[in-house]
């Protein structure tokens, strides 16, 4: 059984959320060890800027390896 696009972005979005909240509480945290202090906002904003990134490469590669998986 295949998956449909629709259910690969509603896939895609669920784990890209879950990591973006990770994501900016792990920055949250481990930014200072570094040296690095951003404002909630700075950490928010970047977290979106990766998640974005995240979001199109989970589902670029989903529908890659769908198209594979039927040949």
């Amino acid at each position: 059984m295949t998956q449909s696009r629709r259910m690969s972005l509603i896939e895609a979005i669920t784990n890209v959320a879950i990591g973006y909240a990770l994501a900016v509480v792990a920055q949250i945290v481990v930014f200072p060890w570094f040296g690095l202090h951003a404002s909630l906002g700075d950490n928010l904003a970047l977290g979106l800027v990766f998640t974005t990134i995240s979001l199109t490469r989970g589902y670029a590669l989903r529908r890659l390896f769908t198209r594979f998986g039927r040949k």
